[in-house]
């Protein structure tokens, strides 16, 4: 600082609460009672909910000080747009507020609900409290405010809170109300359309509640699915609560279905909002249970875990579970799509049995995107993907794909190349693509992508050994085009890469 903080007065952000004067805080009430200067945010009409509040304790002594924003809602023509009027006012807001300070004034900035959450205030704090000594009074959100209103809990036990501004693109509002257990998104009014198809999109309208005004004069709740976007001011959240003890809509007659989810190669990071959503939303989770284990536990919900080797048995108790009208989700590793569970899924829904049951399958990021990813760009041109595994077609069948792919100069993504059953296929695939590709062809051992024991690593062709690769592991077999080198250090010990160009040579 500048100035002593004896020469100069304290700066206070002042939070009232949600809008009830008897929300707010002791140390509230006594810091406007003590302060020289209340400040106060307010539109051009000059009416300030912050001061409403706040009233009874604003004496006839106190100098007022009204920040009265340049615009609101509507268009402006300031040279900078709405983003440099509203820049220009903080700017001179902060200044009018320091010469108080100067003159050694304690000022109260008052702020509805918390000072530092999605308030005004902290613009004023951005601007002053690294130059003058600065406390900050928190207040009760409107979040808690609709939450007490309701009468229902926002979150319980391991659930996540998700808080959204309403002016978020729909899509992102739709992504995010999926992929959570609970939320509240604010700032509704003109947005409230687009917020309502949000959640109508990510499947979680009928568990949304609306409360406007909470704990203020004419405070109104409803089921928002119900509220016409016509009458909805700013001051207005929407909240969807705790689904812990929430009754499950899909325990009904007719009103099952099956969603076949891809959770990636391996934890949460790799799922989609999309899919974090329909596992948060089923009833029932069916699945090897090595893959169901990355799916956190959630009262409700049942889980039925198998073994790896009955896909039809798991598709089927999946699809006989949705027909009694339990919402379930089949969890896959990878895509479900990619030598997975969609194509079991499927083909058991064929059936005439199955015919009315809705079934859904849900991308996910595949082994060989992964370990590609890690790798650099392995995958850049045409490739070919190729399962090992001789358990559901003989070998001659893969053999001549292999020999196809590689005769047409294709990058290779080789899945299930082995396990303590099958020990010979590596070997005898190595032998055939030498027949093609040169001995320095770069192959990616991707092993446990995104996993605890995670390893990238990068050997000639010709140096590939069968036992070092498991089940676990997945083989990016480079074209004659593909790259492979290391980056800085003088090309000694930098990163290693590999890539293969976009462009391929003509002739």
């Amino acid at each position: 600082m500048t100035v002593s903080e004896q020469q100069t007065g304290r700066l206070y952000g002042v939070g009232l609460g949600p809008g009830d004067p008897a929300l707010m805080t002791v140390r509230a009430v006594e810091i406007i009672a003590g302060a020289d200067v209340v400040a106060y945010h307010s539109a051009r009409h000059g009416r300030s909910i912050a001061r409403s509040i706040a009233a009874a304790h604003i004496r006839a002594d106190h100098i007022e000080e009204p920040l009265v924003y340049p615009v609101t809602t509507e268009t402006t023509d300031h040279p900078g747009g709405y983003r440099g009027a509203m820049e220009e006012f903080y700017a001179q807001a902060a200044a009018r507020l320091a010469e108080h300070l100067d003159a050694g004034r304690t000022v109260a900035v008052l702020a509805e609900g918390d000072p530092l959450f999605y308030g005004s205030y902290m613009h004023m704090h951005k601007r002053l409290a690294d130059r003058y000594p600065t406390e900050v009074i928190p207040g009760v959100t409107s979040v808690s405010a609709a939450a007490a209103r309701l009468g229902t809990p926002l979150a319980e036990g391991e659930e996540v809170l998700t808080i959204l501004p309403g002016t978020l693109p729909e899509e992102e509002l739709t992504a995010r109300l999926a992929a959570t257990d609970a939320a509240v998104v604010m700032k509704l009014g003109r947005t409230f359309p687009a917020v309502r198809r949000a959640f109508e999109a990510s499947g979680r309208l009928s568990e949304a509640h609306y409360v406007e005004r909470a704990t203020m004069a004419g405070e109104r709740r409803a089921e928002l699915a119900g509220v016409d976007p016509e009458s909805v001011p700013y001051f207005a959240v929407a909240v969807l609560p705790s689904g812990v003890d929430a009754p499950r809509p899909g325990n009904a007659p007719g009103g099952g279905e099956v969603v076949v989810v891809g959770t990636g190669p391996a934890g949460p990071l790799w799922l989609t909002p999309e899919s974090r959503g329909a596992l948060a939303a089923a009833d029932d989770l069916v699945g090897y249970t090595t893959y169901l284990d990355r799916v956190p536990v959630r009262p409700g919900q049942v889980r039925h875990g198998s073994d790896n080797k009955v896909e039809s048995e798991r598709a089927e108790f999946a699809l006989d579970l949705a027909r009694r009208g339990r919402r379930v989700a089949v969890v896959s590793g990878g895509d479900p799509g990619v030598f997975a569970m969609a194509t079991a899924v499927l083909e058991a829904a064929s059936q005439e049995e199955y015919a009315q049951v809705p079934v859904r399958v849900l991308p996910g990021v595949t082994a060989a995107n992964a370990a590609a990813a890690r790798a650099g760009a392995p995958l850049g041109h045409d490739y070919a993907t190729i399962s090992l595994s001789d358990r559901l077609k003989p070998w001659e069948v893969i053999a001549e794909r292999l020999r196809a792919a590689a005769s047409a100069d294709l990058v290779l993504a080789l899945y299930n190349p082995g396990s303590r059953s099958r020990t010979w296929q590596v070997g005898k695939a190595r032998d055939l693509l030498l027949e093609h590709r040169s001995p320095d062809t770069p192959v990616v051992l991707g092993r446990d992508v995104g996993g605890p024991a995670e390893s990238v690593r990068t050997v000639r062709l010709a140096d590939l050994d069968p036992a070092e690769v498991d089940m676990r592991t997945i083989l990016l077999v480079g074209s004659s085009q593909t790259r492979w080198v290391r980056r800085g250090d003088g090309g000694g010990d930098g990163e290693q890469i590999v890539w293969t160009p976009r462009r391929y040579p003509e002739g």
